[in-house]
């Protein structure tokens, strides 16, 4: 089993056809703690979609499910939990936050979720 990454998804949903609810159940699945966030209530498998933004939460990883004009709102939070990388899947592309992440020694990958989990590369 791979190392434990605690991974926040940003953008979770409680719609079991969207790529941030099959994430995080997929996550949680490959043995990763899990913290879904995002702006619908609701629930992913036993997991509570976090409504209030995760402050003190030790973070790895934090996976995009929102595009980049949603995630400007959440920059300065995004920096001072000072994940290991920020994942942008597809959509999620951001020059701006990418900047600011790789100022603050945050590594940023351009890449789906789901295929870094099926192809061991998470």
């Amino acid at each position: 089993m791979p190392q434990n990454k605690t991974t926040l998804v940003i953008g979770a949903t409680p719609k079991p056809d969207r790529y941030a609810y099959i994430a995080t159940e997929m996550l949680a699945d490959y043995g990763h703690s899990v913290i879904p966030f995002g702006i619908k209530k609701g629930e992913i498998g036993s997991l509570t979609i976090q409504n209030e933004w995760p402050a003190n939460a030790e973070t790895d990883t934090i996976t995009l499910y929102i595009n980049a004009s949603l995630q400007k709102a959440y920059y300065d939070q995004i920096i001072a939990l000072k994940p290991a990388r920020i994942i942008f899947n597809p959509g999620t592309e951001n020059e701006e936050l990418k900047e600011l992440a790789l100022k603050n020694k945050i590594v940023t990958q351009e890449a789906c979720t789901l295929v870094l989990l099926r192809t061991n590369q998470y």
